[in-house]
């Protein structure tokens, strides 16, 4: 049986107890939730770590990382543990992002900690960060997968049918399969922790 290396465990045992802390039993999001939770408590398959990406945008991590270490709990612990993990993490931009335009191609990175390209290899569950400089914009997309993000920062939301809203830090954005969605940064840079369910 595969071992999880340390930083990837302190990181998805804060992740876990802050989804678990958020969710209400009758919340939309909780049969996921506990699906992706439930296939994590197994280890996947190690790989070689990777030095971090050498992206313009990376200048706003620390201060993205020092805010959401400094929120209050189980946040804070998802934060502290980011820290430690984030440097050993390959960010990269989106695919395509150069013919969104160049603030947003410039202005973002995601990394991958567990799934087919994360630190830890496995295809059904996928569990990555987002990070936005201020004032940057995700483009509106979709996926089958069932998706659900971990607020590590302000920043506003947006999901078909409804506006833009601000969730607030702690809380969970639940994107069922295939509905449109977006998000965009303020003042601060924007820092979500994302998880895919890549079953079915």
């Amino acid at each position: 049986m595969s071992r999880r290396a340390p930083a990837v465990a302190r990181f998805l045992e804060s992740v876990s107890a802050a989804l678990e802390s958020n969710l209400a039993p009758g919340d939309a999001p909780r049969p996921v939730v506990e699906r992706m939770l439930t296939a994590l408590a197994s280890p996947g398959e190690s790989s070689d770590a990777v030095a971090a990406g050498n992206l313009s945008v990376l200048e706003h991590l620390p201060p993205a990382l020092r805010s959401a270490a400094s929120s209050r709990q189980p946040v804070g612990d998802v934060g502290t543990a980011l820290t430690v993990l984030a440097p050993e993490l390959d960010w990269r931009r989106r695919p395509g992002a150069n013919a969104v335009g160049m603030d947003f191609a410039e202005g973002h990175a995601n990394a991958v900690v567990v799934g087919a390209e994360g630190v830890e290899r496995r295809r059904d569950v996928t569990v990555g960060l987002s990070l936005m400089a201020p004032g940057v914009r995700y483009p509106d997309h979709n996926h089958p997968p069932e998706e659900v993000y971990l607020v590590l920062s302000p920043g506003e939301w947006w999901q078909e049918g409804g506006g833009w809203h601000e969730p607030g830090v702690g809380a969970i954005v639940h994107n069922p399969p295939g509905i449109m969605h977006a998000m965009r940064a303020g003042d601060a840079p924007l820092l979500a922790v994302w998880l895919l369910w890549m079953e079915g």
